[in-house]
């Protein structure tokens, strides 16, 4: 007790006058630098500045040329480099893309996720990438999400938008859009609808289960990994948390798969016609899983099966809530943005009776919304970074030399606000940059435009993103002015997903058009 207790009061000793220095630094000289500190690195100024970490990386990465070297406490024995310029990222995610990888490390902060597309490396990464993008291209399955996206706009969230609007409630349209996503990716990953959308406003354990294992990564990435391993190994603090979320999604998901199989050993009773109709209506995820991986199902039991839903459910659920937050707020606080898409809409649907819901087709017509949706994703992309790993040495083409072992951060959202992509207007949302001379979508890099990834790891469901986005925004508009309180504090939350601490607090009224 003794040696505990005369080790904090050295710690407190040696860093509090530290604290003090980059307090004195950041109030009054203004200067975002890091300074490297004799055994604690730069931490001390990364810990100050931990509630406003996305800005501050701005702000470091704009000092520094887009590329800067973070130096951990010494016994850590890691370094970092954190970068938001478009060429290393581009010869990290393109060009070296096999000496970029994720590693053991970051399986092991991201263990909730398993085995799953976004942790694992080489020959494993490239089956489950191969395997989605065949299921995603079956039309039954494309065929199968459209409608389950376009009956849960029209029968869940224009009724539950409408019943707020009738009571003149205030309500928080980032929960709203929560539970929208996770009905939506329930039904298309597991072909089961939790209704969360419902009037009620029930609550769902496992949704809050993924919210809090997402929170806890962010965690991991803060302090020193000897802490977070003794605080599992202790189960204490967030790793207890995280132990706490796993169980609860890990039952949902093992339930939902159970269910699942028991349902098709019955369809094999059925006759072959009814069976085959049946599934041409009902090609969720899970579904075509089974019925494709039998053989790497049974080998590893429905521990895979477990991993690749997992995996869906944060590309299809979390990223979606984030950019359609974002980019209502936006578009709440940018009134000339907003009369334009009404007026886009007008011009192409203006015929349409109220509700309507767009189709596939229709969401192709509106060009200025998908700018705007690209705007709202550049400056708040929904995983604000990107990590990885170097397996040999390097020299990035910024300069910085990179060794066996070091974490390399990709700011995304720091990227978003980098002039010499998008110019001094930077942090302007102009949803015009995105519109060409001839009335299309300007192409951008994804090296630059790094909001759905880069090189072999592009995503999968961009388009099924802007298709979902598009079918909500133009619902919603359509029928309802979305009005931000006033005294809604609108800041990021410390998550590995973009989403708003405190939520977008807003009144809906009706419109008439």
């Amino acid at each position: 007790m003794i040696m505990l207790s005369t080790f904090l009061a050295l710690a407190i000793t040696l860093i509090l006058p530290l604290f003090l220095y980059d307090f004195y630094q950041t109030l009054y000289l203004k200067t975002p630098a890091f300074t490297n500190w004799p055994f604690v690195g730069m931490l001390p100024r990364f810990l100050w500045n931990i509630s406003r970490i996305h800005e501050f990386q701005v702000q470091l990465l704009k000092s520094k040329g887009g590329t800067v070297e973070f130096l951990r406490p010494w016994f850590t024995k890691m370094k970092t480099v954190i970068t938001a310029d478009p060429r290393n990222v581009h010869h990290i995610m393109s060009k070296s893309f096999d000496n970029f990888v994720k590693g053991d490390l970051f399986r092991e902060m991201f263990q909730a996720f398993g085995e799953g597309i976004f942790t694992t490396d080489s020959i494993q990464w490239k089956y489950h990438r191969n395997l989605l993008q065949y299921l995603f291209k079956q039309r039954s399955f494309e065929a199968f999400q459209e409608k389950v996206i376009h009956n849960k706009v029209e029968k869940s969230l224009i009724p539950l938008l409408n019943h707020v609007q009738q009571l003149g409630l205030m309500d928080d349209l980032q929960d709203i859009f929560n539970r929208f996503t996770f009905d939506n990716i329930c039904l298309i990953v597991l072909g089961n609808d939790p209704n969360c959308l419902s009037l009620d406003f029930p609550e769902i354990a496992v949704e809050k289960a993924f919210n809090q294992a997402e929170e806890s990564i962010f965690y991991k990435h803060t302090v020193p990994k000897f802490v977070w391993r003794l605080q599992r190994w202790l189960q204490i603090g967030e790793e207890k948390k995280m132990t706490e979320a796993c169980k609860v999604f890990d039952k949902f998901l093992y339930d939902c798969i159970a269910s699942k199989c028991e349902e098709l050993l019955k369809n094999c009773n059925k006759n072959e016609d009814d069976a085959k109709s049946e599934k041409n209506h009902h090609i969720d995820f899970l579904t075509a899983m089974i019925g494709e991986e039998k053989s790497k199902a049974s080998e590893n039991g429905d521990k895979f099966l477990r991993d690749f839903a997992f995996n869906l459910f944060v590309a299809g659920r979390d990223t979606i809530t984030s950019a359609l937050t974002w980019l209502f707020y936006l578009i709440a606080t940018h009134p000339l943005v907003e009369t334009n898409i009404l007026k886009e809409i007008k011009e192409n649907f203006g015929h349409k009776e109220k509700p309507w819901v767009l189709s596939v087709d229709e969401t192709k017509k509106l060009v200025y919304l998908h700018g705007a949706i690209c705007e709202s994703l550049r400056l708040f992309p929904p995983v604000p970074f990107e990590r990885k790993e170097a397996i040999k040495p390097d020299i990035l083409p910024s300069g910085y030399h990179v060794y066996p072992n070091t974490m390399i951060l990709v700011s995304i959202y720091a990227m978003g606000r980098y002039e010499d992509i998008w110019g001094k207007d930077c942090l302007e949302f102009k949803p015009e940059r995105w519109i060409s001379e001839w009335g299309g979508i300007n192409y951008v890099p994804s090296y630059k435009f790094f909001s759905f990834n880069a090189g072999p790891r592009t995503c999968l469901g961009r388009d099924l993103a802007f298709i979902q986005i598009k079918m909500v925004v133009a619902s919603i508009l359509w029928n309802y002015c979305v009005h931000v309180v006033e005294d809604n504090y609108i800041i990021p939350n410390l998550s590995i997903i973009l989403l708003m601490k405190h939520g977008l607090k807003v009144k809906i009224t009706k419109r008439g058009i």
